[in-house]
């Protein structure tokens, strides 16, 4: 088994941050738009060094995704900033009608996503905004795991044609991807091999499944660990051969079960090669003020309630 440790803790949107800041320095075409957030962002580097480049459009959501539109027309690669929840739930109408509809260019950067927004409470907490998206035609889907993964996302969809949705963070985190990795939309990442069970993570749950999986190890369970950073286009090929392998899955996410990635997953055996599958999600519910390490226990998001959900599928098998 493989073990991964980590050095130090950092919060995903600074990924996002480092990113667009070295995006500003390699291709003048990138813009930047923010709604009056540009220090929970990270985005005051790029709004330093390129103001010509940096567009505060204020509490206007939805102005901010015409812009963002419409800088495409000029051949622009904006990047629009602000909370997941005002990424998409507020300004759902927009990104269908301007962006999506439209194969608009744009990539729309969210952050503070989840539960893990913590204290500002469930007004705040998206835990819908992946499956609005990804059921958008053409929008692709990414949602990283810690600040590398986060910050090599970044900058890879700025070559990629077409609208983005990225999803990330607001807590620090492990951080334990490789350094400058090279990241591959819709290419999972096996970060173990094992016969017994799948587990099939995203974002924040990646390294709570990691820990999962030693606890398992410890009682004589041999997991494979699937980090799945593109939820559209998802990665089946890399889903099915796990799962044909192991015979179940575990599917792991910080968003409602309802519309996210274990109903994406579902989809794919379903049509392929059915299997018992347990998921790891919020339980079709708002979310509440807290902590993040306190509402990722109590709302069974912790490593803790993958083990329950992977010791349950293992004896449907």
């Amino acid at each position: 088994m493989k073990i991964y440790e980590y050095s130090e803790k950092k919060d995903t949107r600074s990924g996002f941050g480092d990113g667009l800041t070295e995006l500003g320095k390699s291709n003048p075409n990138v813009v930047a738009l923010c709604a009056d957030l540009t220090g929970s962002l990270k985005m005051n580097e790029f709004k330093k060094n390129h103001p010509e480049r940096f567009f505060q459009v204020g509490v206007a959501e939805a102005n901010m995704i015409g812009i963002a539109a419409g800088l495409t027309i000029g051949g622009k690669i904006p990047f629009t900033g602000t909370f997941a929840n005002f990424s998409t739930g507020r300004v759902y109408d927009q990104i269908r009608q301007s962006i999506a509809y439209s194969g608009k260019n744009v990539k729309i950067c969210a952050s503070h996503a989840g539960i893990t927004l913590g204290e500002d409470g469930a007004t705040h907490q998206i835990l819908e905004d992946i499956g609005m998206m990804k059921m958008l035609p053409g929008m692709t889907v990414i949602n990283t795991c810690d600040y590398n993964q986060t910050k090599a996302a970044t900058i890879a969809i700025a070559n990629y044609k077409g609208p983005v949705y990225l999803r990330f963070g607001r807590p620090k985190v492990p951080v334990f991807t490789p350094e400058n990795q090279n990241f591959e939309i819709g290419k999972a990442i096996q970060l173990q091999d094992g016969k017994d069970v799948t587990i099939i993570a995203t974002g924040h749950l990646v390294w709570e499944s990691l820990e999962a999986a030693k606890i398992l190890y410890k009682k004589g369970v041999s997991v494979d660990v699937i980090n799945i950073h593109t939820i559209k286009p998802l990665d089946q090929d890399a889903i099915i051969k796990s799962v044909n392998k192991t015979g179940c899955v575990v599917t792991a996410e910080e968003h409602n079960y309802m519309g996210g990635l274990g109903e994406s997953v579902s989809r794919v055996l379903a049509s392929n090669s059915p299997a018992p599958q347990e998921f790891v999600a919020i339980n079709d519910t708002f979310g509440e003020s807290g902590t993040p390490a306190q509402l990722m226990e109590k709302y069974g998001l912790s490593a803790n309630s993958i083990v329950e959900k992977a010791e349950r599928v293992l004896k449907r098998k």
